[in-house]
């Protein structure tokens, strides 16, 4: 896997540390307390059937409930302009029941491959980086693309090659990290329709978005390790 991201050991010790139940409760909890971003998955029906290819306006407003927004001209475009012709073009090369944890995920992330295709028309657009072109894709492709911002690129360190490191995280000593995922997704009560990608994402934007926030973030530490 890339230098610079955190091990599949560390990853699963914050999985297992109580905080992070604690935490997903609390993202995903009903009523006033809840974070906008619970409904990410689920606004409009979520990626439903009819529109699986098909920016919608739930869509953008979905993305904005991660604190986002697409700039208007994108937006407009995403929905009735060649952009989201070309964006749907794409998606339909995607299953929407795959996920990165798959084999047969690889070649659709990869270098060339058709998300990497999506993503790059989305950050060419003014107005959009990567962040906003990674919940983009997240909105419509739950399971196979992660969402990923600066929060969670602080705290794992990161660097180039997300979605691949991922993807190989996942799969590495017997899909360990994935069933850790499924099971605290279980533990903590939240609704299956919330991807294990998802679950990896809250968890860790939970427990490092307040240190980001402070001046000269040295990344997240791992429950057990000082660093």
């Amino acid at each position: 896997m890339s230098e610079g991201w955190r091990s599949v050991s560390e990853l699963v010790a914050l999985l297992d540390d109580e905080q992070s139940r604690i935490d997903l409760q609390r993202y995903f909890a009903v009523g006033p307390l809840a974070f906008s971003g619970s409904q990410f998955e689920v606004l409009g029906g979520g990626p439903r059937t009819q529109y699986r290819d098909v920016m919608t306006a739930d869509d953008l407003i979905a993305v904005e409930m991660l604190n986002v927004r697409v700039p208007p001209m994108v937006a407009l475009d995403l929905l009735q302009g060649s952009l989201g012709e070309q964006i749907s073009d794409v998606l339909r090369e995607l299953p929407t029941a795959l996920d990165l944890s798959d084999a047969r995920a690889k070649p659709l992330i990869d270098s060339g491959g058709p998300a990497e295709q999506a993503w790059k028309m989305l950050v060419g657009c003014s107005g959009v980086n990567k962040t906003i072109a990674s919940k983009i894709l997240a909105r419509k492709r739950p399971r196979l693309v992660p969402v990923y911002d600066n929060v969670v690129a602080c705290a794992l360190r990161g660097r180039p090659g997300f979605w691949l490191w991922l993807h190989e995280a996942l799969r590495a000593e017997d899909f360990l990290l994935a069933r850790r995922l499924q099971e605290l997704r279980v533990a903590a009560g939240v609704a299956s329709r919330v991807s294990e990608i998802r679950v990896l994402d809250v968890v860790i934007w939970m427990r490092h978005v307040g240190g980001h926030r402070r001046r000269n973030c040295l990344g997240m530490t791992i429950p057990g390790r000082s660093e």
